[in-house]
């Protein structure tokens, strides 16, 4: 039973007490039992009225406490003109004005941090308390190769990607950088934030490839430039100074002039290299932009199987054609990837040596043209994987480390996708996806 109906029934219950009383008391005085039974129905009377007004503020702070379970913060309370009562009401409607306005607030700071999120390019994982993955913006859906729907509820370890497992083991407040197949970096990092008092994982995760690549790129060049300069200055004042000396060989007595010119013969010829060697590193920086024209890949690698067909048979290494689907035309500077191509070829006989196969692949690859080339090779070891593309970087015993960085140079002037996968005692394969 409800405070209200026990009040109304005690009320009740009093006056019919009362009123019996009476009626027993005064039976035989009936101008008096009348007079009496009046005073009591109008106290009956004025005592639900004066309930009525103790509960109508009861009623009100009911009906707010249903809104605010309903989570209406729009209603406001009138007050009724009792002092005691519109203080309290006072309060309420400020209480729910502020949590209105802090909704508000909210949801204005979620709708713009989800725009954030959505258009990020830093790829964003959050984790829930059980540390299953329980949100991933696009970028991340792109980086872990799965969409949200595919992710929830799953262990970042789990999932397929190889380096999940690496982000799993990330202590909290570190950061690391994960190198993925081909060219391509990433760095990772892991924090943990509040939600209802209690600690769950997020991490961010940002595609460094571009980025380091400009680095290297804006260090090499100020480095090539500096030594072109230098060694140029002098290498042409030593060759002018080498040159003139030589005028001089027959005023050399008979018994010193060979050694003398020949000194002399091999001083030049040395410095001669030495500039060929630096113009090697000058011409990465002095690429020029990619002239494009439609030309046929195809057409393109069989002109240098041609030219390399001499050397491949010396070396016993078999070309293998195997074209999925025909290529249309791709839009390129032709004399550029011709010396990609060439670069990629002579890695390839060079890691094969003697007897082996390299293979061409041809085809579309997400609906876009594709060029493979795989070696028989005997693969590429974890710690030079970690250096390829790496400017100056070489395992050749006279290498200087330009063959690739050339080859990224061209591409990337291209915004041509390229990877190169390798395993020891694996095939090796360069693959370039054309835009």
């Amino acid at each position: 039973m409800s405070l209200r109906r026990k009040f109304v029934a005690y009320l009740l219950f009093i006056h019919l007490i009362f009123a019996a009383v009476v009626i027993y008391l005064l039976w035989d005085h009936r101008i008096w039992l009348l007079a009496v039974e009046v005073f009591f129905l109008l106290s009956f009377i004025m005592a639900l009225k004066i309930f009525q007004g103790l509960f109508q503020p009861l009623e009100l702070i009911t009906s707010g406490v249903e809104f605010m379970r309903d989570g209406d913060f729009t209603t406001r309370l009138r007050e009724l003109g009792q002092p005691e009562m519109d203080t309290l009401i006072g309060i309420y409607n400020r209480m729910v004005d502020h949590l209105r306005a802090e909704r508000v607030r909210m949801q204005e700071q979620h709708y713009f941090l989800e725009k954030i999120l959505s258009v990020s390019p830093s790829a964003i994982v959050t984790l829930d308390y059980d540390e299953k993955v329980s949100f991933a913006n696009p970028a991340a859906e792109s980086v872990l190769q799965h969409p949200l729907n595919e992710l929830k509820g799953k262990r970042l370890g789990d999932l397929a990607p190889p380096f999940t497992k690496t982000m799993d083991e990330l202590a909290i407040g570190h950061s690391i950088i994960i190198p993925l197949r081909g060219i391509r970096k990433l760095r990772c990092y892991k924090s943990h934030f509040l939600d209802q008092g209690h600690p769950r994982t997020f991490y961010i995760i940002e595609e460094l490839t571009e980025e380091l690549r400009q680095t290297e790129r804006a260090a090499y060049e100020k480095l090539i430039r500096m030594l072109s300069h230098e060694v140029n200055n002098s290498l042409g004042a030593a060759n002018s100074l080498l040159h003139s000396c030589l005028h001089y060989k027959d005023q050399i007595r008979t018994e010193d002039r060979v050694d003398f010119e020949t000194a002399l013969t091999v001083a030049i010829v040395r410095t001669e290299h030495l500039n060929s060697f630096m113009k090697s590193f000058a011409d990465i920086v002095k690429l020029p932009l990619p002239r494009r024209q439609f030309t046929d890949a195809r057409t393109l690698l069989q002109n240098l199987v041609s030219l390399l067909s001499t050397e491949l048979t010396r070396r016993m290494i078999r070309v293998v054609w195997d074209v999925q689907t025909e290529m249309e035309p791709v839009q390129m500077d032709e004399q550029q990837m011709e010396q990609v191509f060439l670069n990629v070829f002579k890695n390839a006989m060079e890691a094969i040596d003697i007897d082996g196969a390299i293979t061409i692949r041809l085809g579309k690859l997400n609906r876009k043209n594709f060029v493979s080339i795989e070696d028989t090779g005997c693969g590429i070891n974890e710690e030079t994987r970690r250096h390829l593309f790496t400017p100056f970087f070489s395992t050749k015993e006279n290498g200087q480390g330009i063959g690739l960085t050339l080859i990224q140079e061209i591409l990337s002037q291209h915004k041509f996708e390229f990877s190169l996968e390798s395993t020891p005692l694996q095939p090796t394969r360069f693959t370039i996806l054309f835009c």
